[in-house]
């Protein structure tokens, strides 16, 4: 990463130079907590014709493996913006929480902190955000989260629809009791980063034009939207009259110059394939909720449960957490070494997140992902390694798992929200297995 300073201090520019292909020019216009940029993300090429290029977070598990605190202070951080520039209030731990977040492995205890005169309804984006979203929840004393899916429910109908375009999967779903929604609260919406905001738009249209109300807020990471899309959120409030606040860590601009096609790298297939693999099962399901939802999925009939939010949920009382403690203490104790994984899978991931916090030194998180991305081992480049697999829980979509370097981790836990056919899930371990990793223990969290 290039990094100039402009003549306003103020602001700084950066270059990402992505594969020699696509040049993106960053310039930072406010940065009010002073976080390392390069801290925060670094960038990758899409391989889709609709946006070429990635923001690769550092802090939300998804692309990059994370130390789990890391995300859980992100949206901390968050939680704290919010408090400051839409609501007023001064936050005390604000000081302790940009102290840990520059630390490694530090963690935090005094959640929740936002007032419980704040009673807002909190929306995760599927998937990128759904564990930003929930740890930004989590921040709150009184209020109401779900996050949206791509998921289609037997004989439910969503209460929300809206389309994110740019994105690989582009439909949303809201699966929630119609009371949380149809109310006069604030919305929140929870995403990674904002582009242009349309998504915002879209789903903030959608839902106004079922339950109206007066203000909401779209709270992000990073926030990189021109004037012009600026001004389209300042036409949306003017047509609705409602107000909508913008909350991000980092904002600014970016140009995006493409000087060549993207030629996708034939990866190299080497491994160990010859490692010896054990494969343990995991059973959480007595300790979380079965909901009377499932999926059109390939015919899984197992049950969701009600903790990811996916179905709506209150702030928590004393219980959860308890149950997640105990959850963590028995994954821990099956811990067999000092360089674990905890990979997460596709919507699910706040859970594990929370789970892999609390299951000693160590342990990293990460999660798969349904989103192509060009392959290829190259210092600081946003998916240096890739593996490939048929997504256990629906077998016609291809799922991906980056930066995951040959050898690295002895140990991976992976977590599935359902009991899944364990035939369906031979390509993901031997991929696993080819790249090194001796010792895989899945974890259910419902079972059939």
């Amino acid at each position: 990463m290039k990094n100039s300073q402009t003549l306003t201090l103020s602001k700084k520019k950066y270059t990402f130079n992505i594969l020699d292909a696509l040049e993106t020019q960053i310039e930072i216009e406010k940065n009010l907590y002073n976080l390392p940029i390069d801290e925060l993300f670094t960038m990758a090429a899409r391989i889709n014709k609709k946006r070429s290029f990635l923001f690769v977070s550092k802090v939300l598990g998804k692309h990059l493996p994370i130390l789990p605190n890391k995300g859980l202070l992100t949206a901390a951080l968050l939680a704290v913006k919010y408090m400051e520039s839409v609501k007023g209030i001064h936050c005390e731990h604000k000081d302790e929480l940009l102290s840990l977040f520059t630390r490694e492995g530090e963690t935090y205890s005094h959640f929740p902190f936002v007032p419980n005169s704040i009673q807002p309804v909190v929306i995760g984006f599927a998937e990128t955000a759904t564990a930003l979203g929930h740890a930004f929840f989590d921040c709150f004393h009184s209020a109401e989260f779900f996050h949206t899916t791509r998921e289609e429910m037997w004989d439910q109908d969503p209460c929300v629809t809206f389309e994110e375009e740019h994105s690989h999967a582009t439909s949303h779903r809201c699966y929630i009791p119609n009371k949380m929604i149809n109310n006069r609260r604030e919305i929140i919406l929870v995403d990674d980063e904002i582009t242009t905001g349309k998504t915002a738009l879209n789903i903030i249209q959608s839902i106004h034009a079922n339950y109206p109300r007066d203000e909401y807020t779209v709270v992000s990471i990073l926030d990189w939207r021109s004037q012009e899309n600026k001004n389209s959120f300042q036409q949306l409030e003017n047509e609705l009259g409602i107000t909508i606040h913008v909350v991000s860590l980092v904002a600014g601009h970016v140009q995006i110059k493409q000087h060549k096609e993207i030629i996708s790298q034939n990866q190299e297939k080497n491994g160990n394939n010859k490692v010896d693999q054990s494969v343990e099962i995991l059973q959480l399901s007595s300790l979380f909720t079965p909901v009377p939802f499932t999926s059109k999925t390939n015919g899984n009939k197992t049950p969701y449960i009600l903790e990811t939010g996916r179905f709506g949920i209150h702030s928590y009382e004393n219980s959860f957490h308890e149950r997640m403690s105990e959850a963590a203490s028995y994954l821990e104790q099956n811990r067999t070494s000092e360089k674990t994984l905890c990979l997460g899978t596709g919507e699910f991931m706040y859970l594990p997140m929370k789970l892999a916090s609390k299951m000693g030194k160590g342990v990293y998180y990460h999660s798969t992902t349904r989103s192509p991305i060009h392959v290829e081992n190259k210092k600081g480049y946003g998916a240096q390694f890739g593996v490939t697999f048929p997504n256990p829980e629906d077998l016609t979509v291809i799922n991906f798992v980056y930066n995951i370097p040959p050898d690295h981790y002895d140990e991976i836990f992976i977590f599935f929200e359902r009991e899944i056919e364990l035939k369906n899930l031979q390509p993901l371990l031997n991929e696993l297995k080819r790249i090194g990793v001796q010792s895989v223990k899945i974890v259910f969290f419902s079972k059939s």
